[in-house]
């Protein structure tokens, strides 16, 4: 019935585009294939959407974006406040960030770490963060674990682990600060504990756990939300990106190939795909970072021993240009790290090979390892390393939820029930990533990627080296 529906509209499945690049291509494309990732290789059919749109509709609101937020969106306005949302998705369903990451869920919202929130807000706004993300894992956790929601999770916690000695004292520092001041249990171990009891990365000189810490199947999680939010009484329109928009008599006109979409209010949820054009106050508002993943053949018994996993935990090492990395419940391994910086240059093999030279190094016995997938997908950084979910300008009835810097699987699921308070025009805390846009780059926006060549280096220079 869908397949039929995209073939009477004229919207026939666009090939994936692996050069995509959203600071300088126009959009994210028209009814393009998904990344060619593990998880949408893995996870069986898509499930039913609602096919592109077709005619001018009217609704109450409409979500731009089919990912997580933009899912959670439309699941908590149905639930929470009895709205029926539209949802409007420029490709496939769930086509970006959703099945490109690592099915990571962390207890984090953006890229700083507590002591950093400290420096930037004070100790008491610090505080209140962290119950916000205490709040977010526990609604992201009563989420997986329903009936609705098939996502093969692997809970045991979250491990920072220290790529060289020198990063060990900061671990314990930032441990301490965790349980005295915010009273969460983190926990500090040595190289010989971590290597006996959960993973013998060779380049590991200890960890910091974190309690909270869930392995998911990124695909299986952004499809069962699709089928929750439709199951709610939500519509997700595939095949239907946002080419025009414009405001006129209390209504947003949203333009789609197949139809205009009226609506009183709207929620933005394109993380790093935004295009540039959708909307002014969006435009320049994140830089996308371009990160790779690869996930290996199922490994040999002789492999996972040497190895070490027994955990399926989230582990993130502690450098500037992180890996981060899982053993996946079939057995394989996952790895992902920093990629090109341009999508011109995603395909060049070098960003690969430098890959997995990160993978060889922490486990030297998976050298030359057989490849089952590769890909890579745009990160959503904002230029103050935070998320924000808010209403874009006062009284305009636009809203916007994004900025997650990579760490948006689990904080999606809250940033997207809060949006739903908003659009619904109820009170959400007042914290910093609420009550303030998204920074812009100003003058320097323009050299961003300039800026962002001349970092790289001494990042790594300052990771491996100084």
């Amino acid at each position: 019935m869908l397949d039929q529906a995209r073939a009477f509209s004229g919207f026939p499945r666009a090939s994936y585009d692996p050069r995509y690049d959203p600071l300088t291509d126009a959009g994210p494309g028209h009814n393009r294939d998904h990344a060619p990732t593990y998880w949408i290789g893995t996870a069986g059919p898509a499930p039913e959407d609602d096919g592109p749109v077709t005619a001018d509709i009217t609704v109450e609101v409409a979500i731009i974006g089919s990912g997580y937020t933009g899912l959670s969106t439309a699941i908590h306005l149905a639930r929470d406040h009895g709205i029926e949302a539209v949802v409007l998705e420029a490709n496939a369903v769930a086509w970006g960030c959703s099945t490109r990451n690592g099915g990571q869920a962390q207890i984090s919202a953006g890229r700083l770490k507590r002591s950093e929130w400290i420096k930037r807000w004070g100790t008491e706004t610090a505080k209140a963060m962290h119950a916000e993300v205490v709040e977010a894992f526990e609604l992201f956790d009563d989420l997986i674990a329903s009936d609705e929601i098939d996502c093969d999770p692997q809970p045991g916690g979250h491990f920072y682990i220290a790529h060289r000695a020198k990063v060990m004292p900061k671990l314990e520092a930032e441990a301490r600060l965790l349980d005295e001041v915010f009273g969460y249990g983190a926990k500090v171990m040595g190289r010989e504990e971590l290597h006996e009891r959960y993973v013998k990365d060779q380049e590991a000189h200890g960890a910091m756990w974190e309690p909270d810490g869930t392995s998911i199947h990124a695909a299986k999680l952004a499809y069962s939300y699709v089928r929750l939010a439709r199951k709610l009484g939500a519509k997700v329109h595939t095949a239907s990106p946002v080419g025009g928009w414009t405001t006129e008599g209390g209504y947003h006109h949203l333009r789609t190939p197949g139809g205009t979409v009226r609506a009183r209010r709207v929620a933005i949820a394109t993380a790093g795909y935004t295009p540039p054009g959708l909307d002014r106050r969006t435009r320049h508002r994140l830089m996308p970072i371009l990160s790779n993943s690869v996930v290996t053949r199922v490994l040999t018994e002789q492999e996972r021993a040497a190895c070490g996993f027994q955990t399926g935990s989230p582990l993130t090492d502690t450098r500037t240009l992180r890996h981060y990395y899982r053993y996946l419940p079939d057995g394989r391994m996952q790895i992902g790290s920093r990629s090109a910086i341009t999508g011109r240059d995603a395909e060049n093999p070098k960003h690969l090979e430098l890959l997995k030279k990160g993978l060889y190094a922490k486990f030297p016995a998976l050298t030359g390892i057989a490849l089952d997938y590769s890909w890579w997908g745009w990160v959503d950084v904002s230029h103050d390393m935070m998320p924000r979910i808010t209403e874009a300008e006062p009284e305009t009835g636009i809203f916007y939820a994004m900025g997650y810097g990579g760490n948006g699987v689990m904080y999606s699921a809250q940033a997207g029930r809060r949006m739903a308070q908003l659009v619904a025009g109820q009170p959400v805390p007042e914290l910093p990533i609420f009550n303030s846009p998204l920074p812009g780059h100003g003058i320097l926006t323009p050299f961003r990627r300039l800026g962002q060549r001349m970092l790289y280096p001494w990042y790594q220079l300052r990771d491996e080296t100084l």
